[in-house]
């Protein structure tokens, strides 16, 4: 009888990697870029900050080449995501609407150019301090995750 090969048995990172996120903030911020969302993402958010979704995007968000993205503002750590909260709870920068933020987010580290090498992985790991904490997280959560990175 035949037997599947396992697809992540040659992967680099087949015994799983470290990661443990530590409220840093360093991964909503930085140069200026994309946090992507969906319609039914968008309704959540704005169901949180009590806005329609509507009302929503014209506070919130903006539209792009490739859909609609979350706004962001510069400040002296670069181009903060718009909930971004670095006041609340000082040392700390958290997301005000962390439970139903963008899949995108959910899923960083686990994003298929951020796993595509070790080098790759090294480089991200310059920027965020979570990289290589805690404790190991198998290949099967992270090809999970990997694979619920929006396209």
């Amino acid at each position: 009888m035949a037997t599947m090969a396992d697809p992540n048995a040659n992967k680099w990172y087949a015994k799983g990697l470290r990661f443990e996120c530590t409220g840093c903030g360093d991964c909503c911020t930085g140069p200026p870029g994309y946090v992507h969302f969906n319609d039914d993402e968008a309704q959540a958010m704005a169901k949180v900050v009590g806005l329609t979704v509507d009302k929503f995007r014209k506070a919130y968000a903006r539209k792009t080449e490739f859909g609609w993205s979350l706004r962001e503002h510069k400040n002296a750590h670069g181009f903060d995501c718009v909930f971004l909260d670095r006041i609340t709870e000082p040392g700390k920068a958290l997301c005000k609407v962390y439970e139903h933020r963008p899949v995108q987010c959910q899923t960083f580290p686990w994003w298929p150019e951020i796993l595509s090498s070790e080098k790759a992985w090294k480089a991200t790991a310059r920027e965020c301090e979570g990289i290589g904490r805690g404790d190991f997280v198998p290949i099967e959560h992270i090809s999970i995750e990997r694979d619920r990175t929006p396209k």
